[in-house]
C-alpha cells in the first residue's frame, strides 16, 4: 500500500546491529587484535580481516610489529565477551576452530608510509574519506541512526543484565523517521530482529521487546500511528555466525551515519591509524562536528582525499547542503587553518596510537560520549566561530 505523507514530508531509515551480529563479531575480533598489539607496540602497522562461520574463525592480514601477542587467546576472549559462551548457539568461544594467516606488510607499501621524518609520513593508501555532522540531535548525529544504535545497545543491555533472560547475542534494529520541512517529526516505523531461546512465544517476545527495549529508547518520538515490527519472520533462534557468515567491514553505513552523508567505501576495523580509511574519517568527523557546533552550518559534510605515500591531502571539500552561514570556500580556508591534515598530525592531534579500537567496533564510531573518542570533541568550535566573524 502506498504511503501518503503531507507535502514537504519524507521518510528516512537507518539500521544498526548488536555486537553479536556476525559482521560485528568480525569487526570486534579485528579491532581486538589491533588493541592487543597496540597495548605493547603503538608504532605497529596492522591490517587484519576476519571471517566467522559455524564453528570457525579465520583471521588474515598484514602485521608489522616488535611484540608478540597470543592471537588465538585474543580471538576467544573477544568472542566470550560478546556473549557466545554457550555451545547451544552453535558458535562459542571455547570450541570454535581458529585459523590464522598473518604476514608482514608489503615493503612496497611500507616505503610510502615510513619516512625519515615523521612529519612526512605518507598516507597508507589512496582514497576519499567523509565526515558528517548535523545539529538535529545533541550528539550532532542524524536521529535515525542515533535511535537505531540506542535500540541495539538496549537489546544487549537487556540480555547481559538478564532483564529479558531469553535473549541471545545476535540482533538488528531499524528506525524510520518522518521529517517535515527538514525537521524530525516522529518515528514512523521501528523494526527489531532479535535472537532468542526457543521457549518464549511470539506474543511474549513482542510484549517484552516493546516494553523493555523500544519504549525506553523511542517513547518521546512514538505515536498511535507508529508501526512496530518485531521478528517479522516469526522465529530467530539460530543466529550469529552459525546462521550467517560474518566478515570484517560489511557494516560501514552502520559504523558511520546510517546512510546520511557520503561514504568513501573503506571500512575502519582492523586498521591502525596510518591507514587514512580510519584516521582521516575520524578527522573529517572532528572537522564537521566542530563546524556545526560553531554555528557555521546546520549540516556539514567534509571530504578529505589522499594519495599513498603523500602526506598532504590531494583535496579538501566542505559541503553544507545550503545550511552554511558563511561561504563554503571560507569554511575550507578555516579548515586548513585550524586542523592539521597530514597523517602524522592527525594521529598525534587525535591521540590515535592507543588500544581504544575494539569498543568502536560496535554501535558506531561517531556520536559516542566517551573521552577516548577524541574526534567527538568540540574544542575547536569557539575559535572557528570567532575566526569566521560570527
Amino acid at each position: 500500500m502506498a504511503i501518503s505523507l503531507p507535502k514537504g514530508s519524507y521518510l528516512f531509515t537507518s539500521e544498526s546491529v548488536t555486537e553479536g551480529h556476525p559482521d560485528k563479531v568480525c569487526d570486534q575480533v579485528s579491532d581486538g587484535i589491533l588493541d592487543a598489539i597496540y597495548a605493547k607496540d603503538p608504532q605497529a602497522r596492522v591490517a587484519v580481516e576476519t571471517l566467522a562461520s559455524t564453528g570457525l574463525v579465520i583471521v588474515a592480514g598484514e602485521v608489522t610489529t616488535t611484540c608478540y601477542i597470543d592471537v588465538q587467546d585474543t580471538i576467544r576472549k573477544t568472542i566470550k565477551e560478546i556473549g557466545y559462551s554457550n555451545p547451544a548457539y552453535h558458535f562459542d568461544f571455547d570450541s570454535v576452530a581458529v585459523l590464522v594467516a598473518i604476514h608482514e606488510q608489503s615493503p612496497d607499501i611500507a616505503q610510502g608510509v615510513v619516512k625519515q621524518s615523521e612529519e612526512e609520513q605518507g598516507a597508507g593508501d589512496q582514497g576519499l574519506m567523509f565526515g558528517y555532522a548535523t545539529n538535529e540531535t545533541p550528539e550532532y548525529m542524524p536521529l535515525p541512526i542515533t535511535l537505531a544504535h540506542k535500540l541495539a545497545q538496549r537489546l544487549a543491555e537487556c540480555r547481559k543484565k538478564k532483564i529479558i533472560p531469553w535473549l541471545r547475542p545476535d540482533g538488528k534494529s531499524q528506525v524510520t523517521i518522518e521529517y517535515e520541512n527538514g525537521k524530525a517529526k516522529r518515528v514512523h516505523t521501528v523494526v527489531i530482529a532479535t535472537q532468542h531461546d526457543p521457549e518464549p512465544s511470539n506474543e511474549e517476545i513482542n510484549k517484552r521487546i516493546t516494553e523493555d527495549v523500544i519504549k525506553p529508547v523511542c517513547e518521546k518520538w512514538l505515536d498511535a500511528n507508529t508501526k512496530i515490527h518485531i521478528n517479522a519472520t516469526g522465529r530467530f533462534v539460530l543466529g550469529g555466525p552459525a546462521a550467517d557468515t560474518g566478515v570484517t567491514g560489511r557494516k560501514i553505513i552502520v559504523d558511520t551515519y546510517g546512510g546520511q552523508g557520503s561514504h568513501g567505501g573503506g571500512c575502519f576495523s582492523g586498521k591502525d591509524p596510518s591507514k587514512v580509511d580510519r584516521s582521516a574519517s575520524y578527522m573529517a568527523r572532528y572537522i564537521a562536528k566542530n563546524l556545526v557546533a560553531a554555528g557555521l552550518a546546520d549540516r556539514c559534510e567534509v571530504q578529505l582525499a589522499y594519495c599513498i605515500g603523500v602526506p598532504d591531502p590531494v583535496s579538501v571539500l566542505v559541503s553544507c547542503h545550503g545550511t552554511n552561514k558563511v561561504p563554503e570556500e571560507k569554511l575550507v580556508e578555516l579548515v586548513r587553518k585550524h586542523f592539521r591534515l597530514k597523517p602524522a598530525h592527525i594521529i598525534r592531534d587525535l591521540n590515535l596510537r592507543r588500544p581504544i579500537y575494539k569498543k568502536t567496533a560496535a554501535y558506531g564510531h561517531f556520536g559516542r560520549n566517551d573521552p577516548d573518542f577524541t574526534w567527538e570533541a568540540t574544542d575547536k568550535a569557539a575559535a572557528l566561530k570567532k575566526d569566521a566573524g560570527l
